[in-house]
């Protein structure tokens, strides 16, 4: 029999009630609301009408709440810090929703608080279990890619936002709200301790004062760059994903995935420059790409697709037209759900397992969220 988490969640608007409460609706053998705490009347009834919970107006209250066990940070980014240390001071255990502060040095606080409560601090970076992002990084390990050298990812809208999350003092902006998420995913891919970074940050379409567009480049001790960029002001969006290998390429767009590589079974000829001048000329190579691109036939999606030559090359504007062994693939994004996190937690709190969120991990992402606005007018 399971030993269900009691759990009071702090803060019931988008996160506490949109997500977190429907996430645990499917896990009530593992999880029990058991307290909620709220600055809205409306939202405490809410959660008593439907959860049977006591309800509290003040955190302090909350967490002195014998029967609450963990308590689920999902309050204001500006309230993240001040809100786990309260919870942590009071023994309980604490579930912090991303931003998990404000900068790399309210950061370093918690790291010093985590210390003190071993085992007690856990952070939900759920984007680590999307779907889309988990098959991308199978298909790189998987090496058909070959060694990849740059990675793009994008997150784009145009949204005329003006909700708190546009005010910098509330921990508003792009860079706290899809960029831990981002620079985890940036992170996790760089595969590498990083070397260097650029950012720029514009406002752009969102009212108050903080950023709602960001470009950021990473680039590894590997020399393997990431190029992220997550903006509210771009209408016509890019792929997600795109993976640039020296054997093939991914580009991800909603639920597809697009692959083009080098068939692996086909050892390619050895080439060596030659700094002589090219005997003749002849095709122009669009045309020669034209042609190429025409040749395979189609296949039902999901079908890899083999392009092979059928006759000999023929000669471009810059030489012999090499005929390459391409296979495309196009792969649905399998199902799947970020919210099996609340599992990883229960078998971490009640079992003993690793939690797959390291803190170290999410303070790096603090680090990197920081080092980017150092110097801009959107600094904290």
């Amino acid at each position: 029999m399971t030993q269900p988490i009691h759990i009071g969640i702090a803060g019931i608007g988008r996160a506490g009630w949109g997500m977190h409460c429907k996430e645990l609706d499917s896990r009530t053998d593992r999880f029990q609301i058991t307290a909620a705490c709220d600055l809205i009347p409306e939202r405490l009834a809410q959660m008593e009408q439907r959860y049977h919970c006591r309800t509290y107006t003040r955190i302090e209250e909350m967490v002195a709440d014998p029967a609450v066990e963990l308590v689920d940070i999902a309050t204001r980014s500006n309230d993240h810090l001040a809100h786990t240390l309260l919870a942590l001071e009071a023994g309980k255990i604490v579930f912090l929703e991303k931003p998990i502060c404000l900068n790399y040095s309210e950061a370093q606080q918690l790291a010093q608080a985590a210390a003190q409560h071993p085992d007690r601090l856990f952070i939900r970076h759920n984007r680590r279990f999307d779907p889309d992002f988990v098959q991308v990084r199978e298909i790189i390990a998987s090496g058909k890619l070959g060694e990849v050298f740059e990675i793009r990812l994008a997150r784009h809208s145009f949204q005329r936002r003006d909700d708190w999350q546009t005010i910098r003092r509330f921990g508003g902006g792009q860079l706290l709200n899809w960029g831990p998420h981002i620079v985890d995913h940036a992170l996790q891919l760089l595969e590498s301790p990083v070397e260097s970074l650029f950012s720029d940050l514009k406002r752009i379409a969102a009212a108050g004062d903080a950023e709602d567009h960001v470009k950021i480049v990473l680039r590894g001790e590997n020399k393997r760059l990431v190029d992220l960029e997550i903006s509210g002001g771009v209408a016509i969006g890019a792929p997600t994903y795109q993976v640039f290998g020296t054997r093939g390429s991914l580009a991800l767009t909603g639920k597809e995935i697009r692959l083009k590589y080098l068939d692996p079974s086909q050892p390619l000829p050895e080439k060596t420059a030659s700094p002589e001048t090219p005997a003749e000329y002849g095709e122009p190579w669009h045309v020669i790409a034209a042609r190429q691109a025409a040749q395979p036939m189609a296949a039902p999606a999901g079908v890899p697709v083999a392009v092979k030559s059928s006759g000999a090359p023929r000669r471009s504007l810059f030489g012999p037209a090499e005929i390459l062994p391409w296979v495309e693939e196009t792969l649905p994004v399998r199902a799947g759900s970020n919210a099996v996190i609340w599992d990883a937690l229960y078998e971490s709190i009640r079992e003993g397992a690793a939690f797959p969120v390291r803190l170290e991990e999410s303070l790096e992402v603090m680090r990197i969220l920081t080092l980017a606005r150092r110097g801009t007018a959107f600094e904290l």
